[in-house]
């Protein structure tokens, strides 16, 4: 099956909340190996957020699309000075484990050498996901030693392990 990539317009939000809520909260998330359904509750994100997102100059959402439909995305923020932040890499769930997260990851990082002119990717993830941050890792990105506090208004436990990559 052939996945084609581009870049979401303002009406794409409503599929891409969409899409994120499924991949990392609530019981569709299960289905994937990659959620936070049993670390945190409520919506990840809202359409205004994700609005926001696509509008902003300094940031492009990537969506892969398979037949017409949404069954991934991710986000860049340039972040100035030759660096860039991946962020929100969402798989369907029921895709998750063939390669498509790979490829997300991959898309993303020549997008952002060519949009923004970055060097290199930063991300962060949750401290507990130890199994997401060693995929990362087995794509090449490596723990900075930074720990940054929890980016939402939430009362958990929880830090992000910064991880950096070269890419161009």
């Amino acid at each position: 099956m052939t996945t084609t990539y581009r870049i979401a317009g303002p009406a794409d939000a409503p599929a891409v909340r969409a899409l994120i809520e499924s991949g990392y909260r609530g019981d569709s998330a299960r289905q994937g190996w990659s959620h936070e359904a049993d670390l945190l509750e409520g919506d990840r994100t809202n359409l205004e957020e994700v609005s926001a997102m696509i509008a902003a100059p300094e940031k492009r959402v990537l969506l892969a699309e398979r037949d017409g439909a949404l069954v991934g995305t991710v986000t860049i923020t340039d972040l100035g000075g030759g660096k860039a932040y991946m962020g929100l890499l969402c798989v369907s769930p029921t895709l998750q484990a063939g390669g498509l997260g790979r490829a997300l990851v991959s898309e993303v990082e020549a997008l952002a050498v060519r949009e923004f002119g970055a060097a290199a990717m930063e991300l962060i993830v949750v401290d507990v996901r130890a199994e997401l941050i060693a995929w990362y890792e087995r794509r090449g990105y490596v723990r900075t030693g930074e720990l940054r506090p929890f980016p939402l208004p939430m009362d958990v436990p929880y830090q992000m392990v910064v991880l950096e990559r070269a890419i161009s």
